[in-house]
């Protein structure tokens, strides 16, 4: 594990298995008049904000290391989202508002007479999982197979993962798509048997999603420090001769690009049952753009910094849409183009830089030159 994990690495994974334990004993074991008391409320907050994190982390496995500026990784997340959404929605039955022990309320409404064959087998939540990861991929692997191997680099293949996402946004504001249309899935009950309200589930999804960020970026830290990654580094840095050497460079770009969908998967299906709701909203174009900001302002080509990024943004953006809802995408524009003109390598490089700075010794006075004897 030395080999994976360096100084700032083992840091961030401390800070994350930290929070996992400290928050929900701050919660539970505190009073609420403490100053360290973090309430109920902050729960499904924070564990949104790791969500976002491990999402930021699978952004940057593609872009930061691979050179794939990916303008669509919102389409994986709402995928993720939505395989989560259809197995919590099964989990309602009867509770509905019409008390459909099969059918969803909103297919109900709809005038559907049986349930659609693509939402079988979701009431079972091991299905749900491998869904979860599979949709995503699968999604992926098919775009990937074709772009990569058609050579489509740079803002061409930007423009057309963003056409991707937008295509399945219009696609699922249908009704007839089966998926709730513009409302989407929401009204959740029980997640595993457990009521998602119940402060107890909620504190169990914030912990999950700060293990599921700790395992995402040690897979993709693996991943790029392995032969693999050096090889996938070059492919970013020089990918014409890369593979005039021999290397299949499509094949390098399409694992990292499937796995990475794969991760945004798992971070949209954490995401779905601590903030209650999945809807085509998921899919604007705006939301992807926003995920390249994140890694952006943390630092690509980091992992570290790209969950940092993420945090850090959404922390601001949930300051901002209180204080100055209207100046909030100002103030994000303005932090994106301070951070490509101020900041290139992102807030870790500039962390990195005045450290580096700390610890460079001063430069010694030079010794006087001794004057020769009269």
């Amino acid at each position: 594990m030395r080999g994976i994990i360096d100084r700032t690495g083992g840091i961030f994974l401390v800070l994350v298995l930290a929070a996992a334990v400290l928050v929900p004993a701050s919660n539970l074991l505190l009073p609420e008049g403490s100053a360290l008391h973090v309430p109920d409320y902050m729960i499904p907050l924070l564990g949104k904000y790791l969500t976002y994190a491990l999402l930021a982390v699978a952004v940057d496995l593609v872009w930061g290391y691979c050179g794939v500026l990916s303008l669509g990784h919102g389409a994986f997340f709402a995928l993720g989202g939505y395989a989560m959404g259809m197995y919590l929605m099964r989990q309602i039955g009867p509770r509905g508002v019409y008390g459909n022990p099969v059918l969803p309320d909103f297919m109900v409404f709809l005038n559907y007479h049986e349930l659609p064959w693509f939402w079988l087998g979701f009431n079972w939540f091991p299905f749900a999982m491998v869904m979860v990861l599979l949709v995503p991929g699968l999604l992926a692997f098919v775009f990937g197979w074709f772009a990569f191997r058609s050579r489509v680099t740079g803002v061409y293949l930007s423009i057309i993962t963003q056409a991707m996402t937008f295509a399945l946004m219009l696609a699922f504001f249908r009704n007839d798509m089966g998926f709730g249309g513009n409302n989407g899935l929401t009204d959740f009950k029980d997640i595993l048997g457990f009521s998602i309200q119940a402060p107890e589930t909620r504190l169990v999804l914030f912990v999950a999603s700060a293990l599921a960020l700790a395992a995402g970026y040690l897979i993709c830290r693996g991943l790029v420090t392995s032969k693999y990654g050096k090889v996938l580094v070059a492919v970013r840095d020089a990918e014409s001769r890369t593979r005039f050497l021999g290397y299949r460079v499509e094949n390098y770009k399409l694992v990292a690009w499937t796995l990475s969908a794969m991760l945004a998967g798992v971070a949209g299906a954490l995401y779905v049952p601590q903030v209650g709701i999945i809807n085509p909203g998921e899919f604007a174009p705006a939301q992807s753009i926003e995920m390249v900001i994140w890694v952006a302002v943390g630092g690509r080509g980091t992992l570290v910094g790209a969950a940092l990024g993420a945090l850090i943004v959404n922390a601001g953006k949930t300051w901002f849409t209180g204080v100055l809802p209207e100046a909030w995408l100002f103030a994000l524009g303005a932090l994106f183009v301070g951070v490509t003109l101020f900041l290139p390598k992102g807030v870790l490089g500039l962390g990195a830089q005045l450290s580096g700075r700390l610890r460079r010794p001063e430069p010694a006075a030079p010794s006087p030159t001794p004057t020769p004897a009269e």
